[in-house]
């Protein structure tokens, strides 16, 4: 048995502590991991990471001690012992008490540079997707989630996964890897696997900035009905009125009888442009 698999169950067994499946607690317990993510993310001893989740502080510690500071995030002020324990000498940990989700991480300082976490399930797609311009500095990913929503992150256009978060991934990430993470290295065992999923900042991320929460605004609206035309699915999204989504649509070169999953995801940046001015 690896040692942090002893370390995690002891400090749970020693602090009376039960995870919590409404906060989305599973605990890792396979050292091998640790390595594999901090691989994937590239790390190196300049990095400043965000870890969400940091449980009793496992992962936490080995990222600490391969770079400059880590932004400890963790809800559950139940894990506050074992955190602190598994902390004793890492002078370079700020914890941050609190729901991820509400706390303003873009206001962290210094800034992330790479996003390494064992996540939530049900926060990991909103953190993901919500980082990528709410952390402009950070240009590394590795996280641990659902094989579900890993599939989601990637998918591409024909796959079944392939929806609003495949889009804005492939927008403005690029793959970096990924492995398959049985459920039997979890405490307690989730109903389902996971995957780790890595990803770097896309080259053209610079130019896509400005213009992101319009291309998200099209994204979201696009796949807010999906059994629907693009031009009615926008129009009921509020997006434009059906006459003129098709009107943007045919701008974009795009065929307005389209469905949102048949698009490429460069698609929705030249219909975003397209989008008519509202009123």
């Amino acid at each position: 048995m690896s040692a942090p698999r002893q370390l995690t169950l002891a400090r749970l067994h020693e602090l009376g502590i039960r995870p919590d499946r409404e906060l989305g607690q599973h605990f890792l317990v396979d050292d091998n991991l640790l390595g594999l993510a901090a691989r994937l993310a590239g790390l190196g001893d300049e990095d400043v990471v965000l870890e969400v989740g940091a449980g009793v502080g496992v992962l936490t510690a080995f990222l600490a001690e391969r770079v400059e500071l880590v932004h400890a995030i963790e809800i559950d002020r139940r894990l506050e012992p074992a955190l602190a324990r598994s902390l004793e000498g890492h002078e370079n940990v700020r914890v941050h008490w609190g729901d991820a989700l509400r706390l303003d991480l873009g206001a962290l300082e210094p800034a992330p540079t790479a996003f390494v976490a064992n996540l939530p399930y049900h926060a990991a797609a909103p953190l993901v997707l919500d980082s990528i311009a709410g952390l402009p500095r950070c240009d590394r990913w590795c996280v641990m989630v659902q094989r579900e929503v890993a599939d989601r992150l990637t998918a591409r256009p024909g796959e079944d996964a392939y929806g609003g978060p495949s889009v804005v991934c492939a927008l403005a990430l690029e793959p970096a890897g990924r492995h398959a993470v049985s459920r039997s290295v979890f405490v307690p065992r989730p109903n389902v696997d996971s995957a780790l999923v890595a990803f770097r900042r896309a080259g053209g991320w610079p130019a896509l900035a400005p213009v992101w929460p319009a291309v998200v605004g099209t994204v979201q609206a696009a796949f807010s009905h999906r059994r629907k035309t693009l031009a009615n699915a926008l129009g009921l999204a509020g997006w434009a009125s059906r006459e003129a989504a098709a009107e943007a649509c045919t701008s974009a070169g795009i065929d307005p009888r389209a469905r949102a999953e048949a698009l490429a995801p460069e698609a929705f940046v030249a219909l975003a442009a397209a989008r008519p001015p509202t009123t």
